[in-house]
């Protein structure tokens, strides 16, 4: 499927702010791609459908699970938020025709996960510095990605455990997982 198409759907999906936000996400993965020779078409397309299942009730999310057979967790049984990715990934597959490489990038844009590879790395660092994004020092963390993206999703992943402490909600183990490994392969 094209990248009209996939936009064009996402727009009559997605709330005008989550549909914007999905935008910049674009925007800045393509600035990324571009470092690190991934191909554009590729990445606007899972940039712009990373958040197609953001906006399911918790209901709605467990629902979709159950019916199609998506394993979650005990952490994503609790918190809910996280299993957006999954269901995206599984609807960007079925819907878009999205390949594996695709549909992990989306897979993995909730929690991280050690299989990351550069383009599933790109939308993970987008989707928390894209220009709507208020939270993070987005400056500290572009420049940090255009230099090493392992550094700056290294940023991405400590600022979001302190942003999950602060809310008093669950870390995910695959997140813990990334940071250990990510920090190995610094030492090296």
């Amino acid at each position: 499927m094209e990248y009209n198409e996939i936009e064009k759907d996402m727009k009559n999906i997605l709330s005008e702010k989550r549909f914007n936000h999905s935008v910049g996400v674009v925007e800045r993965a393509i600035e990324f791609a571009k470092i690190y020779n991934i191909d554009e078409e590729m990445v606007k397309k899972v940039a712009i459908a990373h958040d197609c299942a953001k906006e399911l009730t918790a209901e709605e999310a467990f629902k979709y699970v159950k019916e199609n057979n998506i394993e979650i967790d005990e952490i994503e049984q609790l918190e809910p938020g996280l299993i957006h990715g999954k269901i995206g990934a599984d609807i960007a597959y079925k819907k878009y025709n999205f390949t594996k490489e695709m549909t992990n990038a989306i897979l993995y844009h909730t929690t991280g996960n050690v299989n990351m590879d550069t383009l599933a790395k790109i939308i993970y660092v987008a989707d928390k510095t894209e220009e709507g994004r208020n939270h993070i020092d987005k400056e500290t963390v572009v420049n940090l990605t255009k230099q090493n993206l392992n550094e700056g999703v290294l940023y991405v992943l400590k600022y979001m455990i302190e942003h999950s402490f602060k809310k008093d909600s669950l870390i995910h183990p695959n997140t813990i997982q990334l940071i250990n490994k990510i920090i190995k392969e610094r030492r090296k």
